[in-house]
């Protein structure tokens, strides 16, 4: 059964319009944006009380198909949820009712795991899948540290991180592993753990986060060995952690770009450098993945207390020697992907035939409630596709083109993840 048959929330939307005409290639039909300041309807809720659809978030988790394109969005309510979860299913939305009041826990080392391991794996939060959302919770490794205790690990792509506590007073706190096409976002955030306690693999772009720091050693960590495109950018974050913490450090190639970002007086004087190690043949292996140098780039980073020389403003320095201006989300992605994008999805192409009319878009869509095409002698009801790039709607008489899209309640949004929800074109 799918999950939607289980929603407590029909889709129930209220919505602010917002229109801007926009031209349809080689149809006569105009489109206009609809963009709607609006939470769109949760496909199920988890409430540890017994009041939604299931009382654990894993219960939800599992219910999911495994292979879907279509935006899930599942619903925390506030509570404390004592449990481990994998996520195995792409385009899904774990959204907690308030940050705070929303926690998920657990206590896991992970020696621990590595001596007995689980099917759900080696963090609290597991992510085996793209295009993952977490947004408005606190998520919490309780397990004693400095060693390693993974909060979010993650394997997937495109993860989205905002408007979260991530917790851990051990290493490796958010460790998002997809080192070859790896792309993570996160914003409004506060990391706090041990030992390189934000390490990404790829690419991440992190802006108006706080990090702290609970054990005298780094803060940041990157692997970029896989492409020297590859970076690590921050944007107005802050840091401070017990007295005499590192900024960071790396093992293997890494580009850090840190712009308008504060350190507390309690910041080490330690530059971002390679760690050497003791044992001459650990750095030899490791010299096969260290060939484009130190690349740790500054704009107007300040501590308070005093500004070390290793942070003063460099960023003239960098490949291409980019401008402040130009260092966004999409610049860190190369343009693949820009999670701060509020473009919606484009309608392409329109097709009426054979009692069908079908809206071509510009990349995979998910359609959610009652969905209504008002065509020029008549209506056609949305029958299928939501989760591909093409929605096909039933016509009650001809197959004339659609004069208008009338939304009865529901939306089209994109199902690649994003920073907030994006509202498709809409004909009116």
């Amino acid at each position: 059964m799918n999950v939607r048959t289980r929603s407590l929330f029909a889709a129930a939307i209220l919505c602010w319009y917002r229109l801007a005409s926009v031209a349809a290639a080689n149809d006569d039909v105009t489109f206009k944006e609809l963009r709607a300041d609006c939470v769109v309807a949760s496909d199920c809720v988890v409430a540890s009380d017994g009041s939604g659809n299931f009382k654990t978030i894993q219960s939800a988790l599992d219910s999911l198909p495994r292979k879907t394109g279509e935006r899930i969005v599942v619903f925390i309510k506030d509570g404390v949820y004592r449990e481990k979860l994998r996520i195995d299913t792409p385009c899904v939305t774990l959204r907690g009712q308030s940050r705070k009041g929303t926690r998920i826990e657990f206590a896991q080392l992970n020696d621990d795991y590595q001596k007995q391991p689980d099917k759900l794996g080696r963090a609290v939060i597991n992510i085996q899948a793209d295009d993952l959302v977490l947004e408005n919770l606190t998520a919490a490794n309780t397990a004693p540290g400095p060693a390693h205790a993974f909060t979010v690990y993650g394997r997937g792509d495109r993860t989205v991180i905002v408007d979260c506590d991530v917790l851990s007073e051990g290493a490796d706190t958010v460790s998002l592993w997809k080192g070859d096409t790896g792309r993570y976002y996160h914003a409004r955030c506060h990391f706090r753990g041990a030992v390189d306690f934000v390490c990404p693999r790829g690419w991440c772009f992190v802006r108006d986060c706080t990090f702290h720091e609970v054990f005298p050693t780094a803060a940041l960590w990157h692997d970029g060995s896989k492409g020297k495109d590859q970076k690590f950018v921050l944007r107005n974050c802050s840091f401070d952690g017990v007295k005499d913490f590192w900024l960071g450090r790396h093992h293997l190639d890494a580009a850090l770009y840190l712009l308008d970002c504060t350190f507390s007086a309690a910041m080490k004087d330690r530059p971002i450098a390679r760690y050497t190690y003791k044992e001459a043949a650990k750095n030899a292996e490791l010299d096969k993945s260290n060939r484009w140098g130190e690349r740790c780039y500054f704009y107007n980073c300040h501590r308070k207390g005093g500004d070390f020389p290793w942070h003063r403003d460099n960023l003239s320095t960098a490949d291409n020697s980019p401008q402040p201006t130009q260092i966004t989300a999409r610049w860190t992605f190369g343009g693949t992907w820009d999670p701060e994008s509020a473009t919606g999805p484009k309608v392409l192409h329109v097709k009426a035939a054979d009692g069908k009319i079908t809206l071509t878009f510009d990349e995979q869509v998910t359609a959610r409630g009652k969905l209504r095409l008002a065509t020029l002698d008549g209506s056609a009801t949305y029958l299928r596709g939501s989760g591909s790039r093409e929605l096909v709607f039933e016509t009650s008489g001809k197959s004339s083109p659609p004069k208008s899209l009338e939304i009865e309640s529901g939306a089209i949004v994109a199902s690649q993840a994003s920073a907030a929800m994006r509202y498709a074109l809409q004909t009116h």
